[in-house]
């Protein structure tokens, strides 16, 4: 991951942008020395890392993030977890739900928790290093692209002077309800793009109608082609809807498509196509 991370240049969406954003969410898995390492690598010469412990009601118990700041364009990315980690939180939609950010919807009470463990710490670093009118980018992979949508969400409706410029997540579970996805799909048209690679399970989850997605998918197929809808036919939880523990376990097809390098991988090979 030695290129530069994105076109500090660059507007609007592209492929390329979206390989960049895949690789910073795969760098938010590292420790702090390495993403310190790649960061000066990528051009960034500015690091802040932010991490929170804190007890929800499921297995994870922390939350953790890092903010870029360049010459033109600050980047925050979430770090994910094991899906098996997130079981119950993917398989029950009966968790009293957290009010959305503005009053605008309800947000999944653990996704927001999570964030708002370590939301001071993410604002303060924006606030500090956007000190020359630079893009904001939040991106994420798994529990992390939740994370970056919520954060895009918080930062929009909660403070209005600042919007992110784009917002890109890979393999983000559902997150809110109804209310607060038509809200961020207006507020966001043409910068949020939603990942989801081939039969990644983790999307399809936590069940409808209590939770939604935002808009703007970007589904990849097994061939590496972008489309902008889902095949028809369905995916796993359609031909194994009800067995959620098998969908999720290490060894299913599900899960394979779900891993971070997958994601990679696939916007490698869809962005040497595209050229």
């Amino acid at each position: 991951m030695t290129r530069s991370l994105v076109d500090q240049h660059a507007t609007g969406y592209s492929l390329r942008q979206a390989l960049c954003m895949a690789r910073a969410a795969e760098l938010a898995y590292e420790d702090e020395p390495a993403i310190e390492a790649t960061a000066r690598e990528w051009g960034f010469d500015r690091v802040r890392h932010h991490h929170t412990a804190f007890r929800p009601p499921f297995p994870l118990r922390d939350t953790r993030a890092y903010t870029l700041g360049g010459r033109h364009v600050i980047v925050t990315a979430f770090r994910g977890t094991e899906p098996a980690e997130l079981r119950d939180w993917l398989s029950d939609a009966s968790t009293p739900p957290w009010p959305g950010p503005g009053g605008r919807g309800a947000v999944h009470h653990g996704f927001a928790e999570a964030l708002e463990s370590v939301w001071p710490q993410v604002l303060t670093a924006l606030k500090e290093l956007r000190d020359d009118d630079q893009q904001v980018y939040f991106t994420g992979h798994g529990l992390g692209g939740a994370l970056a949508m919520l954060a895009g969400a918080r930062l929009h409706f909660e403070d209005p002077r600042l919007t992110a410029d784009g917002v890109y997540t890979f393999g983000q579970p559902r997150t809110c309800d109804p209310g607060l996805a038509r809200e961020f799909n207006t507020a966001f048209t043409q910068r949020m793009y939603r990942f989801v690679n081939h039969d990644d399970v983790v999307p399809q989850l936590p069940p409808e109608p209590a939770f939604r997605h935002v808009s703007a998918l970007r589904h990849i197929d097994s061939r590496g082609a972008v489309h902008n809808t889902v095949p028809l036919g369905g995916g796993l939880l359609d031909r194994g809807r009800g067995r959620t523990a098998d969908l999720l376990s290490p060894a299913s097809d599900g899960i394979r498509d779900h891993g971070v390098a997958a994601y990679v991988s696939a916007l490698e090979r869809a962005a040497e196509q595209r050229g």
